[in-house]
């Protein structure tokens, strides 16, 4: 007769906690100094990276404020001047956009124009 397999349920939620935590302290144990960073690289850059909503990103934003502290002003205005021509193709683009959508709204206008006289 085959042995039944043990699933979570099968634990109490107090098992079940004590379990977690041991298995992450065996975990962490077994892993590599290269293993932990290469893992801890991949946490923070997809908490960081990977926002989504305003909240999230509200949240990315106080962590990096608060691991750069005093100086992060001085990084955010080194971004913005490393970075400045990104701003400027950003508002190219949006002026762009802005333009196709009056000349299709212009364009909609004038058609309705001639639609209604050619009655």
């Amino acid at each position: 007769m085959k042995k039944k397999s043990l699933i979570y349920s099968d634990l109490s939620k107090k098992q079940l906690e004590n379990l977690k935590e041991f298995y992450i302290q065996k975990k962490v144990a077994s892993m590599s100094h290269q293993e932990l960073k290469q893992y801890v690289l991949e946490i923070i850059s997809h908490q960081i990276n990977d926002t989504i909503g305003k909240e999230e990103e509200m949240e990315a934003w106080r962590e990096m404020s608060d691991f750069f502290g005093e100086q992060f002003e001085i990084v955010i205005l080194e971004m913005q001047t490393k970075y400045s021509e990104d701003k400027n193709n950003l508002d190219t683009e949006i002026d762009l956009q802005k333009q196709r959508l009056e000349l299709i709204e212009r364009n909609s206008l004038t058609q309705e124009k001639k639609d209604m006289w050619d009655e």
